[in-house]
């Protein structure tokens, strides 16, 4: 009596099974399974416990990491060519000016890296509705609001700003004794800065300017800055009317406190703040509430090549050592000062002007060349 073909393999052998609670036969791999009857029989596949996965061929990792690795790769590239565009941008939209050209006579480079900043009365790319917001006036011409000298040195002694007033009587080249601030009018830049050097001996290495609406749009972009008053200060010549006491000032108002000279001691006042505004400024530019808020940061690289003007020689990589010590005045790191005044008097067809300490400036100004320690005896503080 027939029963049909055996379950199992057709040579008559069974498959063993593995029996709960034992371990799986062990397979020889190189075994010879090929059958009497001809061809071949596949081994089984290798036991695998339940829950438990064979790790793929090769050693690859799962898709899924493979996955997540490239998407990180294409977020680092895209971040790398961004601040590539950025920096590509920024450095090719500056304005430039040959503001520090060679002449018979130049002073030899010292010790350090010397700035020239200049605030200028530029009302470029103001239209009358702009001019009538920031108070900016009708003077024809273009003169300088704000001249600060920065020296950075090559070694561990701190960065020193020093305010140049524009009354300065000083001898300019081809022009005879006047005013600093008047080579600007005479010259542009480039016989502001020959003026500075022969009258200070120092060498300048970088020249950067900034007119009455590039200021403001930079103080509006990070939002304001921070500033307190001892006194309130109404100027309507600068369009301000400032309590006492802490406030934010807008770009406006910012613009007119640091140009005013409505105070007790006028053009001495004013270099004072002009020094703590920028270094506020500088300070609230480099802060990471700047830094990571696209909605302040971006504004502030969109303006900023409109507003500021560069030497031909000077690129992007300058700024950041420019930024950090002038921001370093108001916590101490930099050193800030004025000028020593010797005397005040009026000179006919000039007005009044002011007359530099001859000693105590030559002190100042020789430590910038040498980078050593500027003298106290130099260094003019607030209120005195």
């Amino acid at each position: 009596m027939s029963h049909g073909q055996p379950y199992g393999p057709r040579d008559g052998q069974t498959r063993a099974y593995p029996v709960p609670g034992q371990a799986p036969p062990q397979y020889d791999q190189g075994r010879d399974y090929r059958q009497p009857q001809g061809g071949y029989r596949q081994p089984p596949p290798p036991y695998e416990p339940p829950g438990q996965q064979v790790p793929p061929p090769g050693g690859r990792p799962p898709r899924r990491k493979r996955r997540v690795g490239r998407i990180l790769l294409v977020i680092l590239l895209a971040i790398v060519v961004l601040i590539a565009a950025t920096w590509i941008y920024l450095e090719s939209s500056f304005n430039r000016v040959a503001a520090l050209t060679d002449y018979p006579g130049r002073p030899a480079a010292g010790a350090g890296t010397n700035w020239l900043i200049v605030g200028s009365d530029s009302r470029a790319g103001l239209d009358a509705e702009d001019q009538e917001r920031l108070a900016t006036g009708d003077a024809k011409g273009q003169r300088t609001d704000t001249m600060l000298l920065l020296h950075l040195p090559d070694n561990d002694q701190k960065p020193t700003l020093v305010s140049l007033l524009r009354d300065s009587y000083v001898d300019i080249p081809g022009k005879g004794k006047n005013k600093l601030n008047a080579a600007y009018a005479f010259g542009g830049p480039a016989l502001l800065a020959q003026t500075v050097e022969k009258n200070t001996n120092l060498r300048l290495d970088h020249y950067i300017e900034i007119g009455f609406g590039g200021f403001a749009s930079l103080v509006d972009a990070v939002g304001g800055v921070e500033m307190c008053l001892d006194k309130p200060i109404k100027d309507p010549l600068a369009g301000i009317d400032l309590p006492a006491g802490c406030q934010e000032l807008d770009g406006a108002n910012a613009l007119g406190y640091v140009r005013t000279r409505a105070t007790a001691r006028a053009d001495i006042d004013r270099v004072v703040r002009q020094r703590q505004f920028i270094s506020a400024l500088m300070d609230k530019v480099a802060s990471p509430g700047t830094l990571l808020n696209p909605f302040r940061m971006v504004p502030l690289l969109a303006d900023a090549p409109d507003a500021i003007t560069l030497d031909e020689g000077d690129h992007l990589h300058n700024l950041p050592s420019l930024g950090f010590a002038i921001a370093g005045a108001s916590s101490g790191s930099t050193v800030s000062t004025s000028v020593p005044i010797g005397d005040s008097r009026s000179v006919a067809k000039i007005g009044s002007v002011i007359l530099w300490d001859q000693k105590k400036s030559k002190a100042l100004f020789d430590a910038l060349r040498t980078d050593t320690a500027v003298p106290s005896s130099s260094i003019v503080l607030p209120g005195s």
